[in-house]
């Protein structure tokens, strides 16, 4: 695959897709520090590379992150939100922070829900006016 730009070229297509995605910390519980937010960090960036898909921006709270990933059209989103949260669980409780160890149990660190949104590229607005312009054939 090759990047230009923003644009992105697969072997049958070119695409440019990003996903805004928000994890929430299982029972909404403040358990992320700095530390926490670095390690998360890199491992999103790890999980993604295996997706071809690339950590863009990332950032977090106390109790939720948000991530925003490109990613090429044959990933599902709900299979790369698996790996992102189920990778992430197992590697940071593995290491055993306190901030974590205290205010859960279980083998638990994320809600089972997430928000997916798409963005990128021009408004919805913009993208209906152009395909209503087009020239249909009589």
């Amino acid at each position: 695959m090759q990047v230009n730009n923003d644009v992105r070229t697969g072997r049958n297509c070119v695409f440019n897709l990003h996903v805004h995605l928000v994890f929430v910390t299982k029972y909404r519980r403040d358990v992320f520090s700095g530390r926490v937010l670095i390690d998360l960090e890199e491992i999103f960036k790890n999980v993604c590379l295996d997706f071809e898909a690339e950590l863009v921006e990332f950032n977090g709270e106390h109790d939720h992150i948000h991530l925003l990933v490109n990613y090429p059209p044959k990933i599902a989103i709900s299979n790369l939100v698996n790996s992102l949260k189920g990778v992430s669980s197992r590697l940071i409780r593995k290491k055993n922070y306190p901030e974590i160890k205290n205010k859960l149990w279980g083998n638990m660190l994320w809600s089972p829900s997430y928000f997916a949104g798409s963005c990128g590229g021009a408004p919805l607005s913009i993208i209906k006016q152009y395909i209503e312009q087009q020239q249909r054939p009589h």
